[in-house]
């Protein structure tokens, strides 16, 4: 049996006569740009979150380019990404004029190490730009407290953290100034096709992005700033309004085969993902192990019928579009981009596939 790593099919066949409901009340409503789902999608995320707005955008990455820009953050600015993320998170930054300044992850959350962000501050500095990687929430007690200490803005990226939350129920999303959302499809709330979401509880700025995101302007043909086209669509804000009250019981789900690969996979040349005594922090968007021969364990699983990913292959500060900026950058992190492996994991991945996975990870010598 062919084990996919997600089978987005499936993923969103469990829903498609809700879906194709949706799509068609859109249609028959003959507003297709800015109207009554994306607004009613808005609230729907804003109470999920716990925040007082949302504002709908056309992708993950614009939703982080808006909010720098719509803090005023640009040419000369340096913000705080982790070393160890998507390189959306760094484009976001550059793309606004400012310097991302690669913070050192910490090897046992992947995620920015709190402990290096205070000695990467620089009067230059003017935010901090937290991943919630792999779905696993940031330390973001102490990553706020440095903020209040230097006077940072935090711009949470939530591309991979839909609903993870800390010990106190505080979601992925409220912890920041703002955060942004990625809703690709193979996210734990994807849509059918590009989107994202802003959020924050700060209404001064919630408006300047809504006006961002339409060419700049509040009443049509008259343009306040210099803005985008950067606006979540009729269509897939009314997907992700189906798929949103499900949400929860997929990460559930997640967490369930995370704790059954953690308890039955037995082999002293993988390194598992920790797994943390407060569940609810991680909502497990990607299952990551470690292994020093990595390339071969994934020949190995995909001559088991086994289809395994790699986030990310190559850190970002050095990918060729960012060699004058990290030439000489070097961390101690670098050598587990060598090793990291995802394991297929879903809401919809059955039993005999985590068994089959399993077994093929215990039988590797």
């Amino acid at each position: 049996m062919k084990v996919e790593f997600l089978n987005l099919k499936l993923v969103n066949s469990i829903h498609a006569d809700e879906i194709k409901a949706a799509v068609n009340r859109v249609i028959d409503s003959g507003h297709y740009i800015l109207g009554e789902e994306v607004e009613k999608f808005e609230e729907e995320f804003s109470k999920y979150c716990g925040v007082k707005y949302s504002i709908g955008v056309d992708n993950g990455l614009n939703a982080l380019s808006l909010i720098l820009r719509a803090l005023g953050i640009g040419e000369g600015d340096e913000v705080l990404v982790p070393s160890n993320t998507y390189i959306a998170t760094a484009l976001a930054v550059s793309h606004v004029g400012a310097i991302p300044v690669a913070v050192e992850s910490d090897p046992k959350t992947y995620n920015i190490d709190p402990a290096r962000i205070a000695q990467s501050i620089t009067k230059k500095t003017k935010a901090i730009m937290p991943v919630h990687l792999y779905g696993s929430l940031c330390d973001m007690e102490a990553i706020m407290e440095i903020a209040k200490k230097f006077n940072l803005h935090v711009v949470e990226d939530c591309a991979q953290s839909h609903g993870a939350c800390d010990l106190n129920g505080k979601k992925a999303g409220s912890f920041g100034i703002a955060s942004g959302f990625s809703f690709y499809p193979g996210k734990n709330l994807g849509a059918i096709g590009d989107g994202g979401c802003i959020t924050t509880d700060d209404e001064k700025l919630a408006h300047k992005i809504k006006i961002l995101r339409n060419y700049g302007s509040q009443k049509k043909y008259f343009n306040d700033e210099i803005g985008f086209n950067s606006r979540l669509d009729e269509v897939q804000a009314a997907i992700l309004r189906v798929k949103l009250p499900y949400l929860d019981l997929d990460n559930n789900r997640r967490r369930k085969v995370a704790l059954e690969y953690s308890a039955r996979i037995k082999n002293s040349k993988i390194i598992l993902p920790n797994i943390s005594q407060n569940q609810a922090s991680h909502v497990w968007h990607l299952f990551v192990i470690r292994c020093e021969k990595r390339d071969e364990l994934q020949k190995f699983l995909e001559q088991r019928g086994i289809t395994s990913l790699i986030h990310y292959p190559k850190p970002f500060y050095k990918q060729p579009c960012y060699q004058n900026l990290f030439s000489k950058t070097e961390f101690s992190f670098d050598k587990i981009h060598d090793q990291i492996l995802s394991l297929p994991i879903s809401g919809v991945i059955s039993e005999s596939e985590i068994e089959q996975v399993v077994n093929a990870l215990n039988d590797y010598s």
